[in-house]
């Protein structure tokens, strides 16, 4: 017998074997994996929602972190509250009656950005299994969150008016036929991330007295609700279902990403496991980057600050929807969205947006093809273009690159004959959010 011990097989993970099972659903998203290539400069990005902060007055941030560390800085840079700076809550409540939500501040949990908010409720809502129904297409962040905490997701369908309540009625049904728990509808009613449609003021009671009769929980997650073009903000579901309704804010695209401080607004029994699982996670959200933005949102008049960025969003979504109307081909459509960062495009019939990206990198132009913001693969025939961050010069140039592109897919197919349908990108007979908004 051969006692020669077996050679180990080379393999590019040595620890492949010794992982939980969820860490199968931490995947890149297709996001990250553009950075490298969209932060070129010969590259015009219209891929990532980043805000642009060029507005910001640095002066003020600076005099208001001098102040902070001079006045301030032992208890900046120590440990805080697993809860949060109480100065912060306090104000954050301010931020939040903007939009018909009374709150008292210690039912606030300030967290890592809102995406960490995400990630504590889904931690300590969700069992690997459990469904978390979210609108079709849905946030790209959220969704890798509830893959890495192995729950199922399902899609209802959106249109013009945001999400559908005939859709949500079926999603839930279709769910508990298949005998599955519901742990709560993930919504992100204002400006959509991707989608830039807004949930209408109509069906917002119909969608929570859906879900209050459903017995299923809300999470709100209203990242861009101050950033409407040209109306006030809209009453937050959160202000009409205080027991309901779990409501995450943050301040990236208000103030800057940079902070990472964000916030979740919760029942109070949801509210301490929140702190509990905070804790757990970081032991406490940085205390420097909490006093910083107090100290900004004290000594700035911040909703001026907004109403700026406001504008400065619109003349950015204005460019991209002239230069939508003035290049693309006829056989696209798209959005106008009233606020946010992003305009949802559908291609002509048979283009495949992901399998297009290589070429119009190539081109020198980005964008996130639709299948990021599914979770069962579709979305081959959409994408999200962002006008948040390049200029208005840039963002028609890189219309015009992308128009180029589509347009040479299109001769391409025409050659070799090459026509197939267009995949369904969401329920059945669905291709996305309505563009019919023009």
């Amino acid at each position: 017998m051969d006692s020669t011990p077996a050679k180990p097989q080379h393999r590019l993970d040595p620890y492949v074997d010794r992982y939980a099972a969820r860490t199968a659903g931490m995947t890149a998203s297709e996001i990250r994996a553009l950075f490298a290539v969209a932060s070129r400069p010969e590259v015009v990005s219209l891929a990532g929602g980043m805000p642009n902060i060029s507005g910001l007055p640095l002066d003020v941030v600076s005099r208001a972190i001098g102040e902070l560390v001079l006045h301030h800085g032992p208890e900046a840079m120590q440990y805080g509250s697993g809860q949060g700076v109480p100065e912060l809550r306090e104000q954050i409540t301010a931020v939040m009656r903007l939009e018909g939500i009374v709150a008292h501040p210690d039912d606030v949990v300030v967290t890592v950005g809102s995406q960490q908010a995400v990630d504590l409720v889904t931690r300590i809502f969700c069992d690997p299994g459990d469904v978390v129904i979210c609108e079709a297409p849905s946030y790209v962040g959220a969704l890798g969150v509830f893959k890495a905490y192995q729950c199922d997701v399902v899609h209802a369908e959106m249109d013009a008016a945001g999400l559908v309540p005939e859709a949500l009625r079926q999603a839930i049904a279709t769910t508990r036929a298949a005998g599955k728990k519901i742990k709560f509808l993930y919504t992100i009613p204002n400006f959509h991330n991707p989608a830039g449609v807004t949930l209408s003021a109509e069906r917002r009671p119909e969608i929570l007295e859906i879900c209050r009769r459903e017995d299923i929980l809300v999470l709100e997650d209203n990242p861009y609700g101050l950033l409407g073009f040209d109306r006030d903000p809209m009453r937050a579901l959160r202000a009409d279902a205080a027991e309901g309704v779990i409501y995450l804010g943050s301040f990236s695209k208000t103030f800057a990403p940079g902070f990472r401080v964000g916030w979740a607004l919760a029942p109070h029994t949801v509210r301490e496991k929140l702190v509990l699982a905070q804790e757990s996670a970081t032991l406490c959200p940085p205390q420097f980057s909490q006093m910083a933005v107090a100290a900004y949102l004290s000594a700035h008049d911040w909703q001026g600050q907004i109403k700026q960025f406001r504008e400065m969003y619109r003349e950015r979504r204005d460019a991209m929807v002239d230069a939508l109307q003035d290049l693309m081909p006829a056989a696209c459509r798209w959005n106008v969205p009233d606020g946010g960062f992003y305009v949802w495009l559908t291609l002509p019939p048979g283009v495949d947006a992901k399998a297009m990206l290589p070429r119009a990198v190539t081109a020198r132009v980005a964008y996130v093809p639709g299948t990021a913001f599914f979770a069962d693969g579709f979305g081959s025939s959409a994408m999200r273009l962002s006008f948040c961050y390049p200029t208005p010069e840039r963002i028609r140039e890189g219309v015009r690159r992308l128009a180029g592109v589509i347009e040479a897919e299109l001769e391409l197919r025409a050659t070799f004959d090459t026509y197939a349908p267009p995949r369904l990108i969401g329920l059945q007979g669905y291709d996305g959010p309505s563009t019919d908004l023009t």
